[in-house]
């Protein structure tokens, strides 16, 4: 008999495992509460653009780290459109100043503390302490359940942390550092300092794996492409996809069985690909969850017809360091940052500020976007150049995994009975490259078991 298995949450996660099951010939139905799959994958329309042209509303980019998202790209049949960005250089806005970011690192880490741009950033002093970090003995600030603060204050001292690393983190991942278990924001990263002796050998180690020396990658036409392709593949080798479709029960009594909308699905195995607390709420017969918190984030999207903007004043986009008075935590400047974009936007800006560092959901305006963005590309954006501006929202946007986290969620896998798994950025880490790879893995999982 066909092994049959329910994906819950059509996201990239449940999406990227539906689509290794089916293309291995087990029955896969996924179920997806929203309107639409994709999860934080999705488009945003907004006027003054052609019509053919979708913005990402949500993740418009992927580490290069390891090459678990561009074999997902290629898998169905989208390599030759991957592109990555112009190398303009990035930006952090302080109180009072913005410097250019550092060209070598990860998440603000240097591979070079002399480097001029480093330097310009932490000054001499703090590129002096940061060259400790290779004559410190490795198990300096390695050991297990350490954050990304502990980890880079240790080897490498507080003016990187604060100036370089903060803002990076809090751009990133909605928390700062000090709440980041570093495991998570970085995999590899500490034990490779075990290995290597230093911080910066471990990040230039993880820089090598990156094509062409960038550290992300995106779409031609956008990275919510994905997601479509995800789903239409899986549709293509048989499998189901329904949307608007709430899971409320698991139930197993030999079969599992999911309760969705007044109906029953059974199958050999279930695997949970939503959110934390949605998982949690479904796991509480098997196990007791504490999901990462949740933290709201707004991206709200400009278009801008500003010439001033033509010389990409901040490159491709600036992060925000928490002693600003900018309430953004970071600006992409889409049509710099993106050379299909540029052209399909004929002349336009696409600027995108991300609003969210805690608490409820951010309480933004088009005037707050528009004084932020001014504020960080140093540039006057009166209020009748915007051709149009979205903001899209995401309530459940992931907090800062505490330390010790990668432990606690092998545990929990561990614990759960046969046939049920889970998947996910709660589990697996911000970012699609820790989704993907987390959501093959978990695919490999279940084949095993259906032998």
């Amino acid at each position: 008999m066909t092994r049959r298995v329910v994906v819950v949450g059509a996201g990239v996660a449940g999406l990227t495992v539906a689509h290794d099951l089916a293309r291995r010939g087990l029955e896969v139905t996924v179920l997806e509460a929203g309107p639409a799959v994709g999860g934080c994958v999705a488009p945003v329309a907004v006027t003054g653009l052609p019509a053919d042209v979708a913005l990402d509303g949500g993740a418009e980019s992927f580490a290069t780290r390891t090459t678990a998202v561009a074999d997902l790209i290629a898998d169905v049949g989208l390599a030759e459109d991957v592109v990555l960005p112009r190398r303009l250089g990035s930006w952090v806005q302080h109180a009072r100043r913005a410097d250019l970011l550092p060209s070598a690192g990860l998440l603000g880490i240097p591979v070079d503390p002399w480097a001029e741009d480093v330097r310009r950033s932490i000054g001499l002093l703090g590129a002096a302490r940061a060259s400790l970090d290779r004559y410190l003995p490795a198990s300096v600030g390695t050991s297990d359940d350490v954050t990304v603060a502990e980890l880079v204050q240790a080897r490498m001292g507080r003016r990187v942390l604060r100036r370089l690393v903060g803002p990076v983190v809090t751009g990133v991942h909605s928390s700062p550092p000090v709440a980041l278990d570093a495991d998570t924001a970085m995999p590899g990263v500490r034990v490779g300092v075990r290995e290597t002796g230093s911080l910066a050998a471990a990040v230039a180690r993880v820089r090598e794996r990156a094509p062409a020396g960038a550290a992300a990658a995106g779409l031609r036409g956008g990275l919510h492409r994905l997601p479509t392709a995800l789903q239409e593949a899986v549709s293509a080798r048989g499998g189901t996809v329904l949307t608007g479709t709430a899971v409320q029960t698991i139930e197993h009594d030999g079969t599992w069985r999911v309760q969705a909308d007044g109906a029953t699905a059974s199958a050999d195995d279930v695997v949970l690909a939503v959110p934390g607390p949605v998982a949690a709420a479904l796991l509480a017969p098997w196990a007791r969850v504490e999901p990462p918190p949740t933290v709201p984030v707004s991206i709200v999207t400009l278009v801008l017809a500003v010439r001033d903007l033509d010389r990409a004043p901040r490159g491709t986009g600036v992060l925000v360091s928490p002693d600003s008075p900018v309430v953004a935590k970071g600006l992409t400047h889409s049509t710099a940052k993106w050379a299909w974009l540029e052209h399909a936007a004929d002349g336009r800006h696409v600027v995108r500020l991300s609003y969210g560092r805690g608490g409820g959901m951010p309480a933004t305006s088009l005037e707050t976007a528009l004084s932020d963005a001014a504020a960080l590309l140093g540039t006057p954006l009166p209020r009748d150049r915007v051709l149009g501006w979205a903001r899209t929202d995401w309530p459940q946007g992931l907090g800062a995994p505490p330390a010790g986290h990668r432990g606690r969620v092998a545990a929990l896998r561990e614990s759960l009975p046969e046939g049920l798994w889970v998947t996910g950025a709660w589990v697996a880490g911000t970012g699609l490259a820790a989704v993907v790879a987390d959501a093959r893995s978990t695919a490999r999982g279940v084949e095993r078991r259906a032998g």
